[in-house]
Parts: structure tokens; C-alpha cells; sequence
């Protein structure tokens, strides 16, 4: 069964073992199981372990990588879940992190992408990891966003977090013109071909991923009042409105800049249906702290469909034992790689 059918078919990694990741997978496939054909990437032993503690009741029906190469992914039903068995190296202590398991982490990424370019399956959904535990196994790892562009050939992507912030607010998308930068090095690394890039990147998978037909994209300025007429800063004037312009010209719906301090308001964002922050700090408190616990990651700009919850691994709670995670954020990770399966096919 493959991405040909009806329901869409998610590669759900696990991501950090030793973390929340296994659990709030399981839960949140489970719980959707009506809606997709999830397909757990993990150590099936572990995953069968770890699901008969969360839910006798829970069925897992465990696939080989070489069994899924050589005849595809079969169709289990809604009464079980698949899981694509990536062994562990070493046994996993719930909170503790082991350099040996960093190598198998990665393997589940590596395999939901060939899995994807397969056609096994129609998108990716990640639960955290753990930058550490890579590296310490000695292969250089930034984050799940910049290691999917570089396997994927892709030169530049946007990290949004997205979410329903509830009480009749509109769904709040926030993209980022810079990631994971110290602060002090943001400005430079704003150019205007590079937020011209950017925009135009959002304006695309909006259209393609999100079905929406005429995006209306908000720019934050980068500095205090968005620069108060270059009085606190030109970046405005020099990158930010030439690109914002150069975005029109293209007939794309970008507006800006605005102060972020103001901008974050009902009254703009009820017909806004993207913010573009100038950095992470900038945008994303605002998102978390209105969504938090029911927030998304999503990778625009790639090839493939990527969503992922909005938090870490949160090791202490993986300590504490099972049940203490809340499953919701990967439960609207699932429900936004449905939508957006929907409105490519759509498309």
C-alpha cells in the first residue's frame, strides 16, 4: 500500500529514544489511525515494549527495510500499526542519553526520505531528537530542517511553526528569515536576494501545500518600531523593503515591515495567512506561547511534506516514566501532513 491509495501513508520517526519522541508517536498514531496509514521508523522491539505499557490494546505489526525494499509497504488495516524496524545499538534508560543510539537515530531519517522518493509513502512527520546524541556519535548534525535540505539537494528552506491558538483566533503561521543564529550575527545574515528567496518560497508551498490561492504574507521589520525611519536601525529600509518589493514585482502578496512588537494582533493576522519573522526569538514566543502544547514545525521548501511537533525531547519527562508527555502537538503534526497530502493531491 502506498501513496496511490486513498488514505495517506506518514513515515512517523521516533526520534530521541531516551526522550518523549517513542511515546507521543505511538499515542498520536494510534489515535489517528482512522485518518492515516501511519508507519512508525524505529526499534520495533523497543516501540512493541513501549506500546504494551502505554496500551495493552495498541497492535504493532513489525516490517524489515530490506522486506520493505523488496516488496513495498504492505497494507496492514486500522487495527495495527506498522512499524519500519531501524535497531538500536544499545538498550535505551528513559531520560539518559547514549552516543551509541545516535547513528540509528539518523537511520530513521534517512529512511523515511528514500521511503518518500520510493513512493511508500506520501509524507514525513518527525518526533524530537536530540542534536547531541548525532554529534556524539561523531557525524556532524544541525537539526532535522538542514540535514532534510541537504539530503534532499535543496539550497534553501524556511522553518514555520504553525497553529490554532483557540478562542476564536485565527490560525497563526509564523516562517523565520533566520534560524538557529546568535543574535548578534542576524543582521548580517539578512541580504535582500536571500529574503526575496524566502518569501518567495512561502508564497509557493502555501499554493502547493496548504492549497491556499493567493497567500497574504506579513514582514516583520528587524529592528525596534521596524526602524522608525532608519532612526533605529536601516536594515529596514536597505533589505527588508527592497525585498518586500522586489516580492511584489513578482506578484506576490507581501506586505510590510511592521513592527513585531504590534504586529501580532487579531486585527492583522485574522486575514494574514503567513508572518515572516526576521529571527527566532522574534516570532516564536508569540506562536508558543498561543499554541503551545497543539503547535507545529513544518519544513517549506522541500520536495517532500515534513511536519513535526513544536518541542523537544524533554528528557526529564521521559524519566519520570510513561504517561507524563502530552501527545498533542505530534496528534496536529499528523492531522497538518493529512491536510497538506490532501491539497497537493488536490492540486
Amino acid at each position: 500500500m502506498g501513496p496511490s491509495s486513498k488514505r495517506p501513508v506518514l513515515a512517523v520517526t521516533v526520534g530521541e529514544p531516551a526522550g518523549i519522541g517513542p511515546e507521543i508517536a505511538i499515542r498520536a498514531a494510534w489515535a489517528l489511525r482512522e485518518q492515516a496509514d501511519c508507519v512508525l521508523v524505529g526499534d520495533a522491539a523497543f516501540l512493541a515494549l513501549t506500546a504494551s505499557l502505554i496500551d495493552p490494546a495498541i497492535r504493532l505489526a513489525a516490517l524489515s527495510i530490506q522486506a520493505l525494499r523488496n516488496g513495498g509497504l504492505p497494507h496492514f488495516g486500522k487495527e495495527r500499526l506498522a512499524v519500519v524496524d531501524v535497531p538500536l545499538a544499545a538498550h535505551v534508560v528513559p531520560g539518559q542519553l547514549d552516543a551509541e543510539n545516535g547513528r540509528a537515530v539518523l537511520a530513521t531519517l534517512d529512511l523515511a526520505l528514500e521511503g518518500t522518493r520510493a513512493g511508500w509513502f506520501d509524507a514525513i512527520v518527525t518526533a524530537p531528537l536530540q542534536k547531541s546524541t548525532i554529534n556524539d556519535a561523531g557525524i556532524p548534525f544541525s537539526g532535522h530542517t538542514e540535514y532534510l535540505a541537504e539530503k534532499t539537494g535543496t539550497p534553501q528552506v524556511v522553518m514555520m511553526l504553525a497553529g490554532a491558538p483557540g478562542n476564536g483566533q485565527p490560525y497563526l503561521r509564523v516562517a523565520l528569515a533566520t534560524t538557529h543564529l546568535p543574535l548578534k550575527d542576524v543582521p548580517g545574515a539578512l541580504t535582500r536576494e536571500g529574503l526575496e528567496r524566502t518569501i518567495g518560497i512561502i508564497d509557493a508551498d502555501l499554493k502547493s501545500k496548504f492549497g491556499i490561492a493567493a497567500p497574504r504574507i506579513l514582514v516583520t521589520g528587524l529592528n525596534p518600531h521596524a526602524g522608525e525611519g532608519g532612526y533605529l536601525g536601516r536594515e529596514e529600509i536597505d533589505v527588508i523593503t527592497p525585498a518586500l518589493e522586489a516580492a511584489r514585482a513578482r506578484g506576490i502578496d507581501a506586505r510590510g515591515p511592521y513592527p513585531a512588537d504590534t504586529l501580532f494582533q487579531p486585527k492583522y493576522l485574522q486575514d494574514a495567512d503567513c508572518v515572516l519573522a526576521m529571527y527566532h526569538d522574534q516570532g516564536l514566543p508569540v506562536l508558543k506561547h498561543a499554541t503551545f502544547g497543539r503547535g507545529i514545525n513544518v519544513t517549506l521548501g522541500l520536495p517532500v511534506i515534513r511536519t513535526s511537533v513544536d518541542h523537544g525531547t524533554a528528557l526529564d519527562l521521559a524519566a519520570q516514566g510513561l504517561g507524563q508527555a502530552d501527545c498533542g502537538s505530534m496528534e496536529e503534526a499528523i492531522r497538518a501532513a493529512v491536510q497538506m497530502v490532501a491539497a497537493r493531491r488536490a492540486a
